[in-house]
């Protein structure tokens, strides 16, 4: 069963948040979502080079006062 896992790297710099995420990656299955939320602007960025660089796709990047939610769904592994 695929499952969303939320990455809270809220108030992390770069490069917490891709630290972050890489280490949910590791733990991921494909189909999983992962769901991470940051307050560094530079997290757009960093994660449509890191889904690139994977091969994984960037589903969603929102922005809200409090933080930019980024949701990939693993496509590889």
């Amino acid at each position: 069963m695929d499952t969303t896992k939320i990455i809270d790297s809220r108030g992390a710099a770069c490069p917490g948040p891709i630290t972050d995420l890489a280490r949910a990656y590791r733990n991921s299955k494909v189909g999983d979502i992962l769901e991470l939320w940051a307050t560094d602007k530079g997290v757009r960025a960093d994660t449509q080079a890191w889904a690139t660089k994977t091969g994984n796709e960037i589903l969603d990047v929102k922005e809200d006062p409090e933080k930019i939610v980024v949701k990939i769904k693993i496509n590889k592994r």
